[in-house]
């Protein structure tokens, strides 16, 4: 299929976009969870709300900004906090509260926002993902984020209904 330049354009654009609609949409779901309820791992969850929000914002500084290594606008504990593999029941040491996760959220779409839509064009050095292009991983990255969101839903409606506690 061939794209022309400003088709291609207005597609990373729209990339852009998707990144706005999810992650004001992720903030608005993790707002209406209580601060007790960030903190419960229901039974058949690997983890905690508390651990998702820090998950997807590591995962997505990892993705867009090369994270731990080429980017430090978030302190270098958060891939032992939050990266793949991780758990609550093993954090030591400093963690950051939801709100302050929230901030670096916030903050991070604001930097993802000024990311130039041309890079999505740009090859990997390596892939990584099955993403050959910045902007696969891109879009890998937004559907990563979807799928957390959905976990937090569901973790919400069962804390809720089966009252499960801390």
């Amino acid at each position: 299929m061939i794209v022309s330049v400003k088709g291609e354009k207005k597609m990373n654009k729209l990339v852009f976009k998707q990144f706005e609609i999810g992650r004001e949409y992720f903030l608005k779901i993790i707002g209406a969870v209580s601060k007790d309820q960030t903190e419960v791992q229901p039974d058949g969850f690997n983890n905690t709300i508390h651990w998702h929000t820090g998950h997807v914002l590591t995962i997505t500084e990892q993705t867009m900004f090369g994270f731990p290594h080429a980017t430090t606008h978030l302190p270098a504990n958060y891939m032992e906090l939050f990266g793949n593999g991780t758990k609550p029941a093993d954090w030591t040491g400093n963690v950051p509260t939801m709100e302050e996760l929230k901030i670096q959220l916030k903050d991070q779409l604001a930097r993802i926002q000024q990311i130039p839509a041309e890079q999505l064009n740009n090859n990997l050095e390596k892939p990584f993902l099955g993403c050959k292009t910045f902007g696969e991983l891109a879009g890998v990255t937004l559907m990563h984020e979807a799928t957390h969101m959905g976990q937090i839903q569901a973790m919400k409606r069962i804390i809720e209904h089966v009252g499960v506690k801390n």
